[in-house]
């Protein structure tokens, strides 16, 4: 998600990123903190059908990579 992308979004949820010449910065680390909790659930959901193959596995690290794009 780019820092556009947050923006973008912020208006349509009805903030006003222009207002406040922090708010920019505010948003994308708000959005930061979301991003990674949603990964984490889904991480989690992938964990719960670990099997011999390792495919959950492989699935739960390549979500856990999306953080560190």
């Amino acid at each position: 998600m780019t820092r556009d992308d947050v923006i973008r979004m912020a208006r349509e949820a009805g903030f006003l990123p222009e207002a406040n010449p922090v708010m920019p910065q505010l948003l994308e680390r708000f959005a930061a903190l979301v991003a990674a909790a949603e990964r984490e659930a889904c991480v989690m959901v992938c964990e719960e059908f670990y099997s011999i193959e390792g495919i959950a596995q492989d699935c739960a690290a390549a979500i856990r990579a999306r953080g560190e794009q």
